[in-house]
């Protein structure tokens, strides 16, 4: 190997470490039947919530402002008002922060109201540090009481914290255009809420809560009806083409002779990208 001399010119060489050029990404190239698959994977096994409703009872525009900014900024979907009146008229929501000097009406007879006919979670927010307003404030129905002034994030953990207590937990799954809330027993497809009687509702819930898996006919009528049921296994088929009927989804519920059926993922998601 020829050697180099002082008086020859050669362009330094980086260290390794300086050689590693993170910025450069290298290409993925799928076969695109495995990448639908991959993208319908995707899209099933995470279970979905709703986003929260929060509703500003606050007459002063100094505080209801910067709560509805930070709070919307956190995700949470916000609507304030600035009287008792219009608290009891607003539309449903999961939390209600609820400040107890309004203008019109006192905000423990707006908390009173409110649980006569609202499960919404109430967290009053109040210059009262008093022991007795607290207690008098929880007695009439309010899950939290914060005193001001407190910071965001105190109150996004009292959000929380109320919401596991007052709002059952539980899974919305959604696999392409189908959305199915078992808790609420609702199912939508394309948006649109379907009617399905409760035998068709638990069928397609064993179905969905295991996609992509093959589940037999003894184990779904054993889930749906009963360990010890004796009828036609026929009327399983029954039911099964009326889910079909009415989900109008091509290829969602495949047939798996001699073994029962599987919720096939890929077909949701090709009904969602065929729209």
């Amino acid at each position: 190997m020829r050697k180099l001399y002082r008086n020859e010119q050669r362009r330094p060489r980086a260290p390794v470490a300086a050689r590693f050029r993170p910025e450069v990404r290298h290409r993925l190239v799928l076969n695109p039947q495995r990448l639908g698959y991959l993208k319908a994977v995707t899209q099933t096994a995470a279970p979905v919530q709703p986003p929260v409703r929060v509703l500003v009872v606050e007459d002063d525009e100094g505080i209801a402002h910067p709560l509805r900014r930070g709070l919307t900024r956190c995700g949470y979907l916000v609507e304030t008002v600035a009287t008792g009146r219009a608290a009891l008229s607003a539309r449903p929501a999961d939390v209600v922060l609820l400040d107890l000097g309004l203008p019109d009406m006192d905000g423990l007879e707006v908390c009173r109201r409110l649980r006569e006919h609202s499960d919404a979670a109430v967290i009053v927010v109040t210059a009262r540090d008093g022991e007795v307003d607290r207690v008098v404030a929880l007695d009439d129905g309010a899950d939290d009481y914060l005193v001001k002034p407190f910071g965001l994030e105190e109150l996004k953990a009292r959000i929380r914290a109320v919401l596991r207590r007052v709002r059952p937990t539980g899974p919305r799954y959604v696999v392409g255009v189908l959305s199915v809330d078992p808790r609420a027993r609702q199912i939508w497809v394309r948006g649109g809420e379907i009617s399905l009687t409760p035998k068709e509702f638990d069928i397609l819930e064993c179905l969905i809560a295991e996609p992509g898996r093959a589940i037999s006919r003894h184990s779904l009528i054993t889930r749906v009806w009963d360990e010890n049921w004796y009828g036609p296994t026929r009327v399983l088929d029954v039911h099964i083409a009326a889910l079909r009927r009415k989900l109008a989804i091509d290829g969602l519920i495949e047939t798996l002779y001699g073994h029962g059926f599987r919720l096939v993922p890929s077909a949701a998601v090709a009904a969602a990208s065929g729209d």
